[in-house]
């Protein structure tokens, strides 16, 4: 397997991907997955771990840096952009089409993490992706998210939103939160689970900041797959652990329920969310799952 730095252009913004090579060739243009992944995630983290694997099994792959954060470019810096990201899949898509290793012809997409939230609805309206897989996949919708928050917790989040916007157009200056924080401190992605990734060896990246915008909040809370869901017309497979806090297994479930033929839905015996990142138990039947699910519906 051989790796590559990469660029492309995305709304005139560079991207910078890992680009992964299979060792092994027929001498003929091979099947490629592009990834997306976890809130914050850097492409040394989850997706490249994923790619890496992935590649080893024959597959052209590709791992980046969204907008705004890691080496691509993008401002605010660590500002979670929901649309931006799915032009950035758009390009990623394009790159991948373009470059001679790869059948632009069986193309797929991957997202793990928060990355199904955009794999979803991009694949769903792309006809260049012609099979999809998640992993550990979050689901966001609104109105799920509110009946979680209650009706008026929902609102709190906000108006809170709203007077940080306020006072950003007064001052000029994006506001920030650490994204992970040891002892339950205050941090975006609360507790003790995303520490033990983000906040320690296990996450290493040399890109990675422990921040993120507090404005990114408002977009975890209005992300809505629903609207793509009766769109996805392609082969998808879910991989998703039984144990899993912060992407909630029933959101999986209602997603598989919603989605047209064929799919194929694997539980596994996980303890937390965080198990499908680097936890090589859970990780590998994971890599094969997806690896027959590419192979059956990449051909």
């Amino acid at each position: 397997m051989d790796k590559k730095r990469v660029t492309f252009l995305s709304d005139s913004l560079t991207i910078v991907g890992d680009l992964y090579l299979p060792s092994r060739s027929s001498g003929h243009p091979a099947p490629a997955i592009v990834f997306t992944g976890p809130f914050t995630g850097t492409k040394e983290q989850v997706t490249g771990n994923y790619a890496r694997r992935l590649a080893e099994s024959g597959f052209v792959t590709l791992a980046f840096d969204h907008r705004n954060f890691g080496e691509s470019q993008g401002m605010p810096r660590q500002h979670e952009d929901a649309q931006g990201k799915i032009n950035d899949l758009r390009d990623a898509v394009s790159f991948l089409a373009n470059h001679p290793a790869v059948d632009s012809n069986r193309i797929g997409a991957c997202g793990v993490c928060l990355g199904g939230a955009y794999a979803l609805p991009f694949a769903a309206f792309e006809p260049r992706i012609k099979a999809l897989a998640f992993v550990a996949s979050a689901f966001n919708e609104a109105e799920r998210t509110r009946q979680r928050f209650g009706a008026e917790g929902y609102r709190q989040q906000l108006e809170n939103a709203a007077a940080t916007a306020q006072r950003q157009f007064q001052t000029g200056v994006t506001e920030y939160l650490p994204a992970v924080a040891p002892d339950n401190g205050v941090a975006v992605m609360w507790g003790q689970e995303p520490y033990d990734y983000y906040g320690t060896d296990r996450s290493t990246s040399p890109y990675w900041v422990n921040q993120v915008s507090v404005l990114s909040i408002k977009t975890l809370l209005t992300l809505s797959v629903s609207p793509a869901l009766p769109m996805l017309a392609l082969p998808t497979l879910l991989v998703h652990g039984k144990t899993d806090m912060v992407c909630p297994p029933e959101d999986a479930t209602w997603v598989y329920e919603n989605i047209n033929e064929p799919k194929r839905i694997l539980w596994l015996p996980t303890t937390n969310h965080i198990d499908l990142y680097d936890n090589d138990e859970f990780v590998a039947p994971a890599v094969s799952a997806v690896t027959d699910w590419f192979n059956s519906h990449l051909d």
